[in-house]
């Protein structure tokens, strides 16, 4: 489904600054793989989604996305057929424009209301009540007068009305309070099983990363050093997934952001 084959990158190339943050990476994600990758800041998460994207080409190698060669594919031509959610809740959605003009926008009606049938708002209303959040009787709400929840929650459902070939979550629970987190993260898990979806996610949190999904990546100077799943991934527990690195990079993961998750 994704396949990146010996992809490299490196910021201020060819300048005594240069620093490698793909190291020859090659993934092959499956269809209807979910995915959680961890790793240290700086370790190349965040890196590696922006070079599927396309906001970063990268210096060599290659991405495959559904069969297609997209590693020079313009980012706006590549997000017609994938979603991101940001850290950020800001970011995904517009502010100005209420609920409604947001999922027409997202559904490909140019956020135009003149364009919305009947149809499309019953399809709108019935999605949003799923987020459980009462969004559905606030269509006419601007975006940004929701709390930072309401938006990401709102922002996922921006990213899948129309089924993406793949949907890239870069820690899109971090900046909410424990509760709201845990039930954007139910809400995730819910979308991804309904549609089907060929799912990455960064994640700081550890037990996240082994309760989520079908496979964990661990990221560590731009290379992918553990990649595990199925019964191998079962039976691992935080502390395993601490020993792997240790064993692998030959030095301990203290990244204070990661052990306190």
């Amino acid at each position: 489904m994704l396949k990146l084959n010996d992809v490299t990158l490196t910021f201020s190339r060819g300048t005594q600054d240069a620093k490698t943050v793909l190291n020859h990476i090659s993934l092959h994600v499956k269809k209807g793989d979910f995915i959680s990758i961890i790793g240290a800041n700086g370790a190349g998460k965040s890196t590696l989604f922006n070079a599927v994207c396309g906001s970063l080409l990268t210096d060599s190698g290659s991405i495959i996305l559904d069969g297609v060669d997209v590693t020079t594919m313009p980012e706006h031509k590549r997000a017609k057929v994938i979603g991101r959610l940001y850290q950020d809740p800001m970011r995904g959605s517009a502010p100005g424009m209420s609920i409604e003009e947001n999922l027409a926008l997202a559904s490909g009606h140019g956020g135009w209301l003149s364009a919305i049938s009947k149809a499309d708002k019953k399809l709108f209303r019935d999605r949003l009540a799923l987020l459980n959040m009462g969004l559905e009787d606030r269509m006419k709400q601007q975006v940004g007068l929701l709390s930072g929840g309401q938006r990401q929650a709102l922002t996922l459902m921006m990213a899948t009305v129309n089924p993406p070939k793949l949907l890239l979550l870069d820690e899109h629970t971090a900046a909410l309070d424990p509760a709201t987190a845990e039930k954007v993260l139910a809400l995730t898990k819910s979308i991804v099983e309904e549609q089907k979806l060929t799912c990455l996610m960064i994640t700081h949190n550890m037990q996240s990363a082994l309760d989520l999904g079908n496979r964990t990546l661990m990221m560590n100077n731009g290379k992918i050093i553990l990649d595990v799943e199925g019964e191998e991934r079962k039976g691992l527990t935080v502390s395993d997934l601490l020993d792997r690195f240790r064993q692998v990079s030959k030095q301990e993961l203290d990244n204070d952001k990661i052990l306190l998750s």
